[in-house]
C-alpha cells in the first residue's frame, strides 16, 4: 500500500463522459463563467463608485459578489482547462488547493447570506438603532469573522485530507475536487474525515440557514404590524432579492448534500454542484440589479460614465 506522496494526480470525470457533450458543456460553462465575472465585477464597481450605496447592505453585497467570483473560479477554471487540453487530470497538491478554496468560498457564501439577513432584521425591526448596531466597525468585524471561520473550516478539511493514503490515482466522480468524491478514493481510515464533514459541514449550512430563518420570522412579523399604506410592501421589497438568492443557494446545497445516498445519484450531485457553483453566482447580479432601484440607478450611472470616458479616448 503506497502512501499519498506516491500519488501525483487524480482524474476528474467532468460533467460528462461523452467528448461531444464535453465540448458543448465547455462552451456553456465558459459563457456562464464570463457572464458571472462581468456581472459581479459590475456590481462591485457600481457600489464602490456610488456614495449613496456606501451602506452596510451594499457593503455585504459587494463582498458577496467577490466571493461568488472566487467560488466559480475555484471550480470552473479547472474543468475548462481539462476540456481544452483533453487531459482530465489534476495534481495531488492542486486537488487539495482547489478543495480548500472551494470550501472557503462556499462557506463564505453561506455566512454572508446570514449576515445580510441580520442586516435586514436590524434595518426593519430596529430602525432607530440601525446606524449604531451596523456601524462600519461592526460590519468590518462581521466580515472578518466570516473569513476567519471559513478559513479555519476549509483548512481543517484540507489538512485532514492530506493525512490520508491513496493506493492508486483514481477517478473523481465530479468536475472539481469535491471532498466527498475524493474521500471515496482513499484506502485509509476516513472515519474522522467523514465525521468532520458531517459535523462542520452541517454547522456551516444549518447554523447560517437557521439565522436567516429566525431573522425573517422577525422581519415578517414586523412588516405585518406596519399600518402605513404601502409601508409593508416597501419594507419587504428590500428583502425580496436576498430571499431569492437564499432559496436558490440553499435549495441546491440541501439537495446535493443532505439527501440519502440511495436517492442522490452522482449525476444529481454534479448537476446540483453546477447550479450552486456556476448558475447561482451568475444569477445573483441580475437578481439584485433587476429588483433593486438603487442598484439599477448606480449601474446606469456607471455605464454612462464608461461611455463618456470611451468617447473621450477615441
Amino acid at each position: 500500500m503506497e502512501n499519498q506522496s506516491s500519488i501525483s494526480e487524480f482524474f476528474l470525470r467532468g460533467v460528462s463522459r461523452s467528448p461531444e457533450q464535453q465540448q458543448l458543456f465547455f462552451g456553456i460553462f465558459l459563457c456562464m463563467y464570463l457572464v458571472t465575472l462581468a456581472g459581479n465585477l459590475l456590481i462591485i464597481l457600481a457600489i464602490g463608485s456610488d456614495p449613496h450605496l456606501h451602506t452596510p447592505m451594499y457593503f455585504f453585497l459587494a463582498s458577496l459578489s467577490f466571493v461568488d467570483m472566487g467560488l466559480t473560479s475555484s471550480t470552473v477554471t479547472q474543468m475548462l482547462r481539462n476540456v481544452q487540453t483533453q487531459r482530465h487530470t489534476i495534481s495531488y497538491a492542486g486537488c487539495l488547493t482547489h478543495m480548500y478554496f472551494f470550501l472557503m468560498f462556499g462557506d463564505l457564501d453561506s455566512f454572508l447570506l446570514a449576515v445580510m439577513a441580520y442586516d435586514r432584521y436590524v434595518a426593519i425591526c430596529r430602525p432607530l438603532h440601525y446606524s449604531r448596531v451596523m456601524s462600519p466597525r461592526v460590519c468590518a468585524l462581521l466580515l472578518a469573522w466570516c473569513w476567519v471561520l471559513t478559513h479555519t473550516v476549509a483548512l481543517t478539511h484540507t489538512l485532514l485530507m492530506a493525512r490520508l493514503s491513496f493506493c492508486a490515482a483514481g477517478e473523481v466522480a465530479h468536475f472539481f475536487c469535491d471532498i466527498v468524491s475524493v474521500l471515496k478514493l482513499s484506502c485509509s481510515d476516513t472515519r474522522i474525515n467523514k465525521l468532520m464533514v458531517f459535523a462542520l459541514g452541517g454547522t456551516v449550512l444549518i447554523v447560517p440557514f437557521m439565522c436567516i430563518v429566525i431573522s425573517y420570522i422577525h422581519v415578517v412579523s414586523a412588516i405585518l404590524r406596519v399600518r402605513t399604506p404601502g409601508g409593508g410592501s416597501k419594507a419587504f421589497s428590500t428583502c425580496s432579492s436576498h430571499l431569492c438568492v437564499v432559496c436558490v443557494f440553499y435549495g441546491t446545497l440541501f439537495s446535493a448534500y443532505l439527501c440519502p445516498p440511495s436517492v442522490a445519484s452522482e449525476e444529481k450531485d454534479v448537476a446540483a454542484a453546477a447550479v450552486y457553483t456556476v448558475v447561482t453566482p451568475m444569477l445573483n447580479p441580475f437578481i439584485y440589479s433587476l429588483r433593486n432601484k438603487d442598484m439599477k440607478g448606480a449601474l446606469k450611472r456607471l455605464l454612462s460614465c464608461q461611455r463618456i470616458l470611451s468617447s473621450w479616448t477615441q
